[in-house]
């Protein structure tokens, strides 16, 4: 769904629509959707009319494609990962232009009590979608998480630019269940000229917040549907993204058996409980070209970790060149008792391949070019240092096969 333009001023705020920009400079959706908002910056903060310093509500807005600060929405859970506004050396961890940083100290610290819920303003979500300046509203969300430590929804951590090193935020917000109740104009202008009665206009999910906090977060869950993904889906990647993809083609078009250490990294970065991988010989791999486990622990340190074991199967193809039925079942048929497989692939499964696997629910993992950038972009390998990290995997792995 989209609205254009023209009608931003009365319209309501419904979630995945894509609000359109205008043909000036300024004509940005967002400053007209919201009174009083900003057209620039990911925090934009819009203060009550009652002259107490106060927030009416904070638009989060993100591109979605930033590999150094890879902000995350998590349909399916509902959980939203952004990342604060200390995003270079120079500066302490809340002293930004934006006070971004300062604002999430300040919003996660009131989680505690009612009293201080009330003062929490909601937060809007948008990322940048379509031609121009055009965005689509991700959903009105809320801080924390009840499936999360009070401890680990906000964490400060160090990175490293040039020989400096600084601190930033990772937030965790939660995107709420509205149901068919619309963001309103009404609450929006009583958030501004009447807070103390605005609860009185709120959707029902952000009372229930106020009220209750973590415990009372109706959380907006959008199960995927199980379809065959299509090529263009399993290809589908941001220019950065597609850039590392080259980078890791060309350097492993001429050395598979190189590339196979590459795949066990990227397995190991996609989820950490992946561990302990083993290259197999490359002349009598079965099927196979690495061993390892995934491993399950209840999280104390006297209890022995579950192990389950995996084969790993990877292949360095070009987009035009799809994993097929033979390559699928190759690593189907050599799939032992009690374990499951992974395929790998800088390309895309194709049609009947991808089917066979989901139709007849074999254990296999299926992780193609998509996958790949968005592991890449999760751990902040770039165009800028994905040769160095291939250079890496390369040195520490040096091939160190074992027989099956």
């Amino acid at each position: 769904m989209e609205v254009s333009f023209s009608d931003l001023g009365t319209s309501s705020l419904i979630v995945d629509t894509v609000y359109k920009s205008g043909s000036g400079p300024l004509d940005e959706p967002i400053h007209f959707l919201f009174p009083k908002c900003g057209n620039m910056g990911g925090f934009r903060k819009v203060k009550r009319n009652d002259g107490l310093g106060k927030l009416a509500y904070v638009i989060l807005y993100t591109t979605m494609n930033e590999l150094e600060w890879p902000d995350f929405l998590d349909v399916e859970t509902g959980v939203f990962r952004y990342y604060g506004d200390n995003r270079k050396p120079g500066s302490e961890l809340t002293d930004t232009h934006a006070k971004g940083n300062a604002l999430l100290e300040e919003v996660f610290g009131r989680l505690g009590c009612v009293e201080d819920r009330k003062d929490i303003p909601p937060f809007f979500i948008f990322k940048k979608a379509g031609a121009g300046r055009d965005v689509q509203f991700l959903g009105m969300a809320a801080p924390g998480n009840p499936r999360i430590s009070p401890d680990r929804d906000l964490v400060a951590f160090w990175r490293t630019m040039g020989k400096s090193r600084f601190q930033n935020y990772e937030s965790y917000f939660t995107v709420l269940d509205t149901g068919s109740e619309p963001i309103s104009k009404e609450w929006l202008r009583a958030l501004l000229d009447n807070h103390d009665n605005s609860l009185s206009f709120a959707p029902r999910v952000w009372k229930k917040f106020v009220e209750e906090g973590r415990d009372g977060i109706v959380v907006l869950r959008a199960p995927r549907i199980v379809t065959i993904p299509t090529k263009y889906e399993q290809l589908q990647s941001d220019d950065q993204g597609r850039q590392c993809l080259e980078a890791i083609r060309d350097r492993y078009k001429d050395n598979p058996y190189g590339f196979e250490a590459c795949a066990t990294d990227l397995v190991c970065k996609m989820d950490n409980n992946f561990v302990d991988f083993s290259l197999t010989r490359p002349w009598r791999d079965g099927g196979r070209d690495a061993l390892g486990y995934y491993s399950i622990s209840p999280g104390g340190k006297a209890n022995y970790p579950l192990k389950i074991d995996c084969a790993l199967e990877a292949k360095c193809y070009s987009p035009n060149n799809s994993v097929g039925v033979r390559q699928m079942s190759r690593l189907i048929s050599r799939i032992r008792y009690r374990q499951f497989g992974i395929m790998l692939t800088t390309s895309f499964v194709d049609k009947q391949a991808y089917g066979e696997v989901v139709e007849d629910g074999h254990p296999i993992l299926v992780v193609t070019a998509s996958d790949i950038a968005a592991i890449l972009r999760h751990n902040s390998i770039s165009p800028a240092n994905v040769n160095d990290w291939l250079a890496h995997v390369d040195s520490r792995y040096e091939y160190a096969y074992v027989s099956l």
